[in-house]
């Protein structure tokens, strides 16, 4: 994953303007609230709902505006809109446009609407991740607030009019309209009504499944009109959702279709989906928060240099499992190894940032090895100091580092004479950027003091010749 930083995507005098294709209300409002609030976040929503603001009643375009007065009605740095923008963008509540400018850039942000109940419910990804976040009597309540009793109409017959039944016409030009009339009629050019903003499903799952790997395995065991649009769309969720490859994906499939019918139901694509998920995770359902680490407890990088600043963000913004996958060259991470990472995550509470720092202190003082006893062992003692950010995590191993530097400087000290080779520690990037640092502030005193001795020698010298002559 390569970091970007918001400052090359946005700044302050960046103008914007808000706009949506149809009516929010206020039942979406309490929609975004209580099911996608605890997904996002309280800064994304505070983001939407200000944005939402802007637009005044039945207007589906805003005024112009710019990023430094969002940040002051917000009470925010731009970097946390920025991520707060991307968290809105991911779950599909606002869609961002962009046009270069020569002096600023101008953005479009276009408000979605989010998903109703019944989408939101039943849609595969979001409702599970919302169970994991709030808990079951948490969900079942929401559930509740956004359901209700089927309205029983047994025993009633319809009688309602029709529109001829109650209205006649007259005469036989009564719908006749003139010419000028025709043109009041209809709308005028470049303008649409105003009407109720639908949701759109979320998308991106289709580009990141490898579908002609998956087709290798089931085409000639499945025929291709089970495949429907809808079923590949949900496939393509499941595999996002759950964390399955084209390859076991081709055995979920094979457990949910239909031979009688010739059919994939998406309820059946579902339950073999999570059942595949429970075999392999051991009941846990995937975590949404879980993947990097949350806004409020990123670190503070105003007195760090650029280059540590990028790795601090780097490993804030990159998942444990990604930050795995980059160490193996690409290669997905063991199922050993993410569990060990699932067991220390929920057994210690670490934020995913500190894992990163735990994986890399681990990885590189390890040959690339990922022992879970060492790793736990870590953990427990990284737990203990109570670290909260990837910076307190970052100085606390360095601190680790110089203390067993120096218990390794005594040990080489008290077995001078042995012949035994040391072993070469490979350490990570950040930590040797700091030890380069103090080896050239040692340089950098000793060269001083090499020059404070040569400077009162020669002035030794020089008094000697003067005292010899006068």
């Amino acid at each position: 994953m390569v970091m970007i930083n918001h400052w090359k995507e946005l700044v302050p005098v960046d103008q914007y303007r808000v706009m949506t294709k149809g009516i929010l209300n206020d039942y979406d409002r309490k929609i975004i609230s209580m099911l996608y609030q605890p997904l996002i976040g309280p800064l994304s929503t505070s983001l939407y709902f200000t944005l939402w603001s802007e637009l005044e009643s039945n207007q589906l375009l805003s005024q112009e505006s710019n990023h430094y007065q969002l940040m002051n009605i917000l009470n925010l740095p731009l970097n946390d809109i920025y991520e707060a923008r991307k968290k809105l963008e991911g779950i599909g509540l606002l869609k961002v446009y962009k046009r270069a400018g020569e002096e600023h850039a101008q953005f479009m942000y276009e408000l979605m609407a989010p998903l109703s109940p019944a989408q939101f419910f039943t849609d595969g990804m979001l409702n599970i991740y919302l169970y994991k976040k709030v808990g079951r009597a948490h969900f079942l309540k929401l559930k509740r607030f956004f359901s209700d009793d089927i309205v029983i109409q047994e025993g009633f017959v319809e009688c309602t009019k029709s529109f001829v039944e109650v209205f006649a016409s007259t005469h036989s030009d009564s719908l006749y309209v003139s010419d000028n009339g025709q043109v009041d009629l209809k709308l005028e050019t470049g303008q649409v009504y105003v009407d109720h903003l639908e949701a759109k499903e979320l998308n991106g799952f289709m580009e990141q499944f490898d579908f002609d790997l998956f087709y290798s395995g089931v085409g000639s065991y499945i025929p291709e009109k089970a495949f429907t649009k809808e079923i590949q769309r949900t496939i393509a969720k499941l595999a996002y959702v759950y964390s399955i490859d084209a390859l076991p994906m081709q055995n979920v499939v094979r457990d949910a279709y239909d031979i009688a019918t010739e059919e994939i139901t998406i309820e059946a694509l579902r339950k073999a989906a999570q059942n595949w998920y429970h075999i392999e995770y051991n009941d846990k359902l995937p975590s949404l928060s879980n993947r990097i680490q949350p806004l409020d407890a990123r670190s503070d990088t105003s007195d760090v240099s650029p280059q540590e600043e990028e790795k601090i963000r780097h490993l804030e913004e990159t998942s444990p499992r990604e930050l795995l996958r980059q160490y193996g060259k690409g290669a997905e991470p063991t199922l050993t190894e993410m569990k060990i990472i699932e067991e220390v995550m929920l057994d210690q509470d670490l934020a995913p940032g500190i894992m990163n720092v735990l994986i890399e202190f681990v990885l590189l003082k390890n040959d690339m090895r990922f022992p879970g006893s060492y790793v736990k062992t870590i953990a427990s003692h990284w737990k203990k100091k109570d670290l909260k950010t990837v910076k307190e995590a970052m100085d606390f191993a360095r601190s680790q580092m110089e203390k067993e530097k120096q218990r390794e400087a005594k040990k080489a000290t008290s077995y001078r004479k042995s012949s035994k080779p040391t072993r070469k520690e490979i350490v990570p990037e950040w930590l040797k950027e700091q030890k380069q640092q103090q080896q050239n502030e040692d340089v950098e005193k000793k060269n001083i003091e090499e020059t404070d001795e040569e400077f009162l020698a020669e002035r030794e010298k020089l008094l000697k010749e003067l005292r010899s002559k006068y």
